[in-house]
Protein backbone atom coordinates (compact mmCIF):
# COMPACT_ATOMS: atom_id res chain seq x y z
CA UNK A 1 0.00 0.00 0.00
CA UNK A 2 1.79 3.08 -0.90
CA UNK A 3 2.37 5.47 1.71
CA UNK A 4 3.03 9.72 1.75
CA UNK A 5 6.72 10.20 2.53
CA UNK A 6 7.62 10.78 6.13
CA UNK A 7 7.66 14.58 6.56
CA UNK A 8 11.39 15.74 7.22
CA UNK A 9 12.96 15.62 10.78
CA UNK A 10 13.36 19.63 12.18
CA UNK A 11 16.95 19.90 13.02
CA UNK A 12 17.10 22.13 16.15
CA UNK A 13 17.02 25.41 14.68
CA UNK A 14 15.39 24.14 11.97
CA UNK A 15 11.73 26.24 12.58
CA UNK A 16 13.87 29.17 13.44
CA UNK A 17 15.16 29.11 10.03
CA UNK A 18 12.12 28.23 8.04
CA UNK A 19 10.40 30.97 9.54
CA UNK A 20 13.24 33.72 8.72
CA UNK A 21 13.23 31.58 4.57
CA UNK A 22 9.60 32.80 4.68
CA UNK A 23 10.53 36.60 4.99
CA UNK A 24 12.99 36.94 1.99
CA UNK A 25 12.38 35.70 -1.78
CA UNK A 26 15.62 34.91 -2.88
CA UNK A 27 18.99 33.00 -1.67
CA UNK A 28 21.99 31.59 -3.07
CA UNK A 29 22.65 27.30 -3.22
CA UNK A 30 26.21 26.61 -4.02
CA UNK A 31 27.96 23.41 -5.00
CA UNK A 32 30.40 22.24 -7.53
CA UNK A 33 30.69 21.85 -10.83
CA UNK A 34 33.44 19.98 -12.47
CA UNK A 35 35.65 20.27 -9.57
CA UNK A 36 35.02 24.41 -9.13
CA UNK A 37 32.67 25.85 -6.91
CA UNK A 38 29.66 27.58 -8.30
CA UNK A 39 27.26 30.09 -6.71
CA UNK A 40 23.34 30.61 -8.18
CA UNK A 41 20.71 32.47 -7.82
CA UNK A 42 17.43 30.71 -6.74
CA UNK A 43 13.91 32.11 -5.56
CA UNK A 44 12.45 29.65 -2.92
CA UNK A 45 9.62 28.36 -1.16
CA UNK A 46 8.94 26.59 1.80
CA UNK A 47 6.50 23.80 2.01
CA UNK A 48 5.94 21.24 4.51
CA UNK A 49 9.49 21.79 6.05
CA UNK A 50 11.07 21.59 2.34
CA UNK A 51 12.52 24.67 0.45
CA UNK A 52 11.81 24.73 -3.28
CA UNK A 53 13.94 26.26 -5.73
CA UNK A 54 13.27 28.11 -9.08
CA UNK A 55 16.17 28.59 -11.36
CA UNK A 56 17.49 29.19 -14.82
CA UNK A 57 17.81 26.00 -16.65
CA UNK A 58 20.05 27.92 -19.16
CA UNK A 59 23.38 27.63 -17.35
CA UNK A 60 23.06 23.80 -16.42
CA UNK A 61 23.55 24.74 -12.60
CA UNK A 62 20.40 21.92 -12.07
CA UNK A 63 22.56 18.93 -13.33
CA UNK A 64 25.50 19.77 -11.14
CA UNK A 65 22.90 20.00 -8.18
CA UNK A 66 20.25 17.27 -9.15
CA UNK A 67 21.05 14.24 -6.56
CA UNK A 68 24.31 15.80 -5.02
CA UNK A 69 24.81 17.34 -1.58
CA UNK A 70 24.17 21.29 -1.85
CA UNK A 71 24.29 24.50 0.55
CA UNK A 72 21.52 27.15 0.34
CA UNK A 73 21.60 30.08 1.96
CA UNK A 74 19.30 33.21 2.29
CA UNK A 75 19.61 36.47 4.07
CA UNK A 76 18.13 39.83 5.16
CA UNK A 77 21.38 41.69 3.97
CA UNK A 78 20.27 44.78 2.04
CA UNK A 79 16.84 44.22 2.30
CA UNK A 80 15.58 47.70 3.82
CA UNK A 81 14.09 46.68 6.96
CA UNK A 82 13.56 48.95 9.50
CA UNK A 83 14.55 45.32 11.81
CA UNK A 84 18.11 46.26 13.59
CA UNK A 85 18.91 42.63 13.20
CA UNK A 86 20.14 41.05 10.33
CA UNK A 87 20.49 37.42 9.94
CA UNK A 88 21.55 34.39 7.81
CA UNK A 89 20.00 31.36 7.33
CA UNK A 90 22.09 28.39 5.92
CA UNK A 91 21.58 24.84 5.61
CA UNK A 92 22.91 21.70 3.64
CA UNK A 93 21.16 19.02 1.77
CA UNK A 94 20.77 16.44 -1.01
CA UNK A 95 18.72 18.86 -4.32
CA UNK A 96 16.23 16.82 -6.24
CA UNK A 97 14.87 17.82 -9.61
CA UNK A 98 10.41 17.82 -9.27
CA UNK A 99 7.50 19.47 -11.27
CA UNK A 100 5.51 21.77 -8.42
CA UNK A 101 2.10 21.46 -8.43
CA UNK A 102 -0.40 23.97 -9.52
CA UNK A 103 -0.45 25.61 -5.54
CA UNK A 104 4.02 25.58 -5.54
CA UNK A 105 3.80 27.42 -8.84
CA UNK A 106 1.46 30.22 -7.51
CA UNK A 107 3.80 30.64 -4.12
CA UNK A 108 6.48 30.91 -6.88
CA UNK A 109 4.64 33.87 -8.52
CA UNK A 110 6.30 35.47 -11.87
CA UNK A 111 9.87 34.40 -12.51
CA UNK A 112 12.12 36.97 -14.30
CA UNK A 113 11.79 37.64 -18.28
CA UNK A 114 15.69 37.49 -18.75
CA UNK A 115 18.58 36.28 -17.23
CA UNK A 116 21.81 37.53 -18.58
CA UNK A 117 19.92 38.40 -21.71
CA UNK A 118 18.24 34.51 -22.11
CA UNK A 119 15.17 34.26 -21.87
CA UNK A 120 14.17 32.50 -18.79
CA UNK A 121 13.67 28.92 -18.59
CA UNK A 122 12.78 27.64 -14.76
CA UNK A 123 13.94 24.33 -13.11
CA UNK A 124 12.38 23.48 -10.22
CA UNK A 125 14.63 21.83 -7.24
CA UNK A 126 13.29 20.32 -3.30
CA UNK A 127 15.67 20.07 -0.71
CA UNK A 128 15.06 18.52 2.62
CA UNK A 129 17.55 20.68 5.08
CA UNK A 130 19.84 18.17 6.90
CA UNK A 131 22.24 20.88 8.92
CA UNK A 132 21.15 24.24 9.48
CA UNK A 133 22.76 26.88 10.90
CA UNK A 134 21.37 30.93 11.59
CA UNK A 135 23.12 33.70 12.70
CA UNK A 136 22.13 36.67 13.86
CA UNK A 137 23.88 40.12 14.48
CA UNK A 138 21.73 42.09 16.69
CA UNK A 139 21.73 45.91 17.36
CA UNK A 140 23.28 46.82 14.34
CA UNK A 141 24.50 50.52 13.80
CA UNK A 142 23.22 52.66 11.22
CA UNK A 143 24.59 51.96 7.52
CA UNK A 144 26.07 54.52 5.34
CA UNK A 145 25.94 53.53 1.81
CA UNK A 146 29.51 54.10 0.75
CA UNK A 147 31.60 51.01 0.23
CA UNK A 148 34.17 52.04 -1.61
CA UNK A 149 36.40 55.06 -2.33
Amino acid sequence: MPTEPAEPAEPAEGPCAVELLRRVPYGRVVTSMRALPFLAVARHIVVRGRVLLRMHAGFNHHQACHGSVVAYGADNFGCGSDDATLWSVQFTGTAELFEPATDELELFGRGPHHVNGELFDPVYMRIEPQFTTVHTLSGTPEQRYAYAL
